[in-house]
Formats: C-alpha cells, structure tokens, sequence
C-alpha cells in the first residue's frame, strides 16, 4: 500500500498523486469504502443534529479532493483502500484537508457583497481554515468608487484578514499574492462571475481554464468550473471549484455563531452577561451597538443568529 493525494474527481474516477514518486494515476475507490463502521470519535462522524454526542454509525464515506488515501500500487485501477482522517473539510466546495482559502469577490459583475463575504468568513471559521479575502475586477470600478470599497475594507484588515487588490488583465497585486501558496493547499471560493478561473488562469496561463462573460440579465456569471480539481503552484496546491451564490449555515446551536465573527471576543468582557452574551437581545451588551466595530458586520451578524434561530430544531 501507498500513500497518495486525491487532485481530482470526474465520473467516480480518482486522478491520484504518489507523495513520495509524484506520479500520477487514475484510481477507483474501494467498495469497501461504501459502508464503514464510524465509531463516536471518528474525524469522518460531523454533527447533523443538535446532540451533543455522536453516535456510532454505518456510513458512507466516499474520498474527495484534497483527501490522503492509501492505494494498492499492485492493482491496474489503484484502489483507493483507507481515507486517512481529514484535518478540514468543506462541502461546498467539497474538499478536504485545506491550509487557506482565498475568497474571491469583485468589485461589480457581481457587485461587492459584504453580507455574502461575513457568510464564507462564517463557513471557512468554523472549518479551521485561514481565509484570505481577495478583491477582483478593481479596474472597473472609478476611483471614486474603489476608494469607498477599500475604506469599508480596511476594518476587516484591522481586525486581522489578509486582504490582496488583484487585476487578472494586467496581472498587478500578483507578485505578493503568490508567496502564500508556497507549502499551502489553497481553495479558491466566491460566488459565480467574482473571476475566480480568470485568476487561475492569470496565475497559470498554461491551463487554459475556459471562461465566460457575466450574464448582464441575471446579474451573474454562467457556471464555468463544473469539478473540483488541485493544481500545482508555486510549491503548493491551488483549487479550482464551481461557483455558488448562497451559503448554507451547518450551525444548529446559535450560541456558537458569535465565535465566527472573531473581533466580538475582545469586547465579550465588558457586557452585562460577560461570555454568556449573545449580543442579540441582551441589555447593556458592549458589542450590538459597539461603534467600533463595523455596522454591517453587527447587522449581518444579528440576521444569521436569527435565522440559525428560527431553523427547525433537529434532535
């Protein structure tokens, strides 16, 4: 048996890289990979309902991109025998074991959406991944205008985000973005037309990764990246996955959500109700009417604890 890294997946074939040869084969997935016994403590078990405990399950667990596999190297189709426990996972985009992620958002076609930017920081928290927000298309917007997004910007620079100003055209902004691939397994994510394969293919030409103008009646770009597929760069990995406009909370306990919004925790001590505060409908809490932090990111804040709350309860 070998170890290896899942690159792609396309009509349940697995395009596998050898961690020590680097060669590349194309592989199936074991059957017996179709029913495993998942005990309370397994890392392929994830919470679905609002129990605290999980229960031993018979699950499937099919291998996704970004997974470390073991192979039968004897074998011509390579199966894939084991999933090793994965560190992160995402489901949209479905991958695993990711360092960072790059989320991808443009200046207009699609407009900036800072509500939709505090929902991925939301998903990619809760998956222990470092995001990095980078902004696209800034040489279709005046200055005037540029000007305004960068200000609004700067808050989440100041509460700790990396945030990187590219144009894929002229390829400016490129010479700092590419030092944060090195050794790191990087997903690129944002809402369809942001320019997410127009950067791919920026970064690396030789790919030819297909394109489409954004759709001016629908206000957004038509699906170009239909799989999930990790290329090689600048001694990393980066992925090209599909695009998605809605994010879907997996949060079931709303307690948790202030978590996410990582810049509240410094205010939590000077609340009413201390930790305990959900900054929601509590007196005297220091955070829902803070200035000092940003207007929206309160607003968006109190709109996804509510929804999280008004979620039917599943025990």
């Amino acid at each position: 048996m070998r170890k290896a890294r899942i690159l792609k997946l396309i009509g349940g074939w697995y395009t596998i890289e050898d961690l020590t040869t680097k060669a590349i084969y194309d592989a199936k997935a074991s059957g017996k990979l179709r029913y495993m016994r998942l005990e309370e403590d397994s890392a392929f078990l994830e919470q679905v309902t609002k129990r605290v405990k999980k229960e031993i399950q018979i699950k499937q667990v099919p291998p996704k991109v970004g997974d470390i596999v073991s192979y039968d190297d004897s074998d011509i189709n390579k199966p894939i025998q084991e999933i090793f426990p994965r560190k992160n996972e995402l489901k949209r985009p479905d991958i695993a074991n990711v360092d960072q992620a790059l989320l991808l958002f443009s200046t207009i076609e699609p407009h900036f959406n800072f509500n939709l930017l505090d929902q991925f920081l939301v998903l990619i928290e809760k998956a222990d991944i470092k995001p990095l927000i980078i902004v696209t298309k800034k040489d279709l917007v005046s200055l005037q205008e540029l000007t305004k997004l960068k200000n609004k910007l700067s808050y989440y620079q100041k509460i700790g985000y990396q945030l990187y100003y590219v144009n894929s055209k002229e390829k400016s902004g490129f010479d700092d973005l590419k030092k944060v691939f090195t050794n790191k397994v990087t997903v690129l994510a944002g809402q369809t037309g942001v320019g997410k394969s127009t950067l791919i293919n920026a970064l690396m030409p030789e790919l030819n990764i297909e394109t489409q103008a954004i759709s001016r009646a629908l206000g957004r770009g038509k699906h170009t990246t239909r799989h999930t597929e990790l290329y090689h760069y600048y001694g990393g990995y980066v992925a090209d996955t599909p695009g998605f406009s809605k994010l879907d909370f997996n949060i079931f306990n709303k307690e948790e959500l202030k978590q996410y919004f990582i810049e509240f925790e410094k205010y939590n001590h000077l609340c009413q109700f201390k930790n305990k505060c959900n900054h929601v409908y509590e007196p005297n809490c220091n955070v829902k009417n803070n200035p000092e932090i940003l207007l929206s990111r309160r607003e968006n804040y109190q709109k996804f604890f509510k929804e999280i709350e008004s979620q039917k309860e599943r025990y």
